[in-house]
């Protein structure tokens, strides 16, 4: 289980970008037709996918790794990515306490 500290903002942030969102979406169920093996979706995948060339692809990857939400190995010439879990577990438990509702305080 990775244990760093994930800052929530930068989080946030990484998963505002359209690109980025797709990119996670595609990762979390990547199409059959995909080079994906087990342990990762192949970075050759997300340019057909994303509609964007390699180097825009491997921007928007980096900004997810840095931010912890998406992990990368390098496999021959390949890059392979796939999503932290963890990461999506505490910015669940972030947004928990906005999930139940508060009772008011009268003044």
């Amino acid at each position: 289980m990775d244990t760093v500290a994930r800052d929530p903002v930068d989080l946030l942030k990484a998963i505002a970008d359209p690109v980025r969102w797709q990119a996670l979406q595609f990762l979390h169920a990547p199409k059959p037709s995909s080079c994906s093996q087990q342990g990762g979706v192949c970075g050759c995948d997300f340019e057909a996918v994303l509609g964007i060339s390699q180097p825009t692809v491997s921007h928007h990857m980096k900004v997810l790794v840095d931010a912890g939400l998406v992990r990368s190995q390098k496999r021959g010439r390949w890059v392979f990515y796939e999503i932290v879990p963890e990461a999506f577990a505490e910015l669940q438990q972030l947004f928990d306490p906005f999930a139940t509702e508060r009772p008011r305080e009268l003044a």
